[in-house]
């Protein structure tokens, strides 16, 4: 029953790197843009969610509407302030400016909250569970991550497919060079998708804040484990971000059992392992 839990641990563990995911997904899918700061934006939600809740001295649940809008807010203006002026042809301009944001955001939170790690509060919720027998018992916490990460992925693919706003993120994806002549707006579409995609980083950094301790620096471990979980899913795929989180986590939660040292090597060794069978993916990309 070891192995069992285990299993069952990493694939609760894979709704987290499925909500870190989701968002990286997004924007990639919708204009085809690589962002390098996505883990960093994911730390800094989570500093976003502490500050709130320690300065205003609400839970963590009351502080999610206002995490999500202040993210959302954020990711539509700087979209459409900076980085829609480095799109292009040339993907390397956005890498180069969303390299250069992710240095001065682990700085900037650096210098503001110091390099100690901190942590989020759950309460209760921290040490509840669930008893299967046998040995098996769930964290309500990591349910509950896993369920959200569901929500999310499901919201996102009711708006992509449900609605006229799906519909015209669906046409920039295939022919952004099309969509002024459909009466769209490429600029406002692309802060739009980044926008959403900022809404879920807020999602995944309150997650992120009450599961594990976290500091400055732990942007590019997510940022790493963002990109492997939408790469093992299939890129363009918003279900598969949530197979291949479950596959990666799955992966660390075994390898730990394994050995204790072995749990993130795990992970990338089943990563590279999935890159070398199917480049492209265990899922392809949905279309319709």
């Amino acid at each position: 029953m070891v192995w069992v839990n285990a299993i069952i641990q990493g694939v609760l563990l894979g709704g987290l790197y499925a909500l870190f995911a989701a968002g990286l997904s997004l924007m990639f899918g919708v204009m085809r843009f690589v962002n390098i700061a996505h883990g960093d934006f994911i730390v800094v939600a989570a500093y976003l969610a502490l500050t709130v809740m320690v300065s205003l001295g609400i839970s963590p649940w009351v502080a999610v509407p206002v995490v999500v809008a202040v993210m959302a807010a954020t990711g539509y203006l700087g979209q459409r302030l900076l980085l829609n002026r480095v799109l292009g042809k040339d993907i390397l301009p956005p890498i180069l400016v969303t390299f250069g944001l992710s240095i001065i955001l682990q700085n900037a939170l650096l210098e503001t909250f110091s390099a100690d790690s901190v942590r989020l509060p759950a309460g209760a919720l921290e040490t509840a569970s669930l008893t299967l027998g046998d040995g098996i018992a769930i964290g309500i916490l990591p349910l509950a991550m896993f369920a959200t990460a569901i929500g999310v992925i499901a919201g996102l693919q009711l708006i992509f497919y449900r609605t006229p706003l799906g519909r015209m993120l669906r046409a920039t994806s295939d022919d952004a060079e099309i969509v002024p002549l459909m009466g769209g707006n490429n600029a406002h579409i692309f802060a739009i998708a980044t926008g959403l995609a900022s809404a879920v980083v807020g999602v995944a950094g309150i997650w992120l804040a009450m599961r594990t301790n976290f500091d400055p620096a732990a942007g590019p471990v997510r940022l790493l484990f963002a990109f492997e979980a939408v790469i093992i899913g299939g890129l363009g795929n918003i279900w598969a971000t949530l197979a291949g989180g479950i596959i990666l986590g799955v992966a660390q939660t075994v390898g730990a059992q394994i050995d204790a040292g072995f749990q993130i090597l795990a992970g990338h060794l089943v990563f590279l392992l999935i890159l070398i069978v199917k480049p492209t993916g265990l899922m392809p990309r949905m279309t319709g």
